[in-house]
């Protein structure tokens, strides 16, 4: 779950929040950077609803 904010205590909250539902937690920076999440959202809306693939796909991120 890629998240982002300026405020230092909220984004520690959401992102025990997301752990706790079993997310992987990816500190996108400051949120400034939320207009760069959102091209990513409208991606996947493209791909789940034009192209089909339904809304049982997600984005990842890997790491080395």
């Amino acid at each position: 779950m890629f998240i982002c904010g300026s405020d230092t205590t909220a984004k520690t909250t959401v992102a025990h929040l997301a752990e706790e539902l079993g997310f992987d937690v990816v500190d996108a920076g400051p949120l400034v950077n939320a207009r760069l999440l959102e091209p990513l959202a409208m991606l996947w809306i493209n791909l789940a609803y034009q192209q089909r693939m339904g809304t049982n796909i997600a984005i990842k991120l890997l790491r080395r």
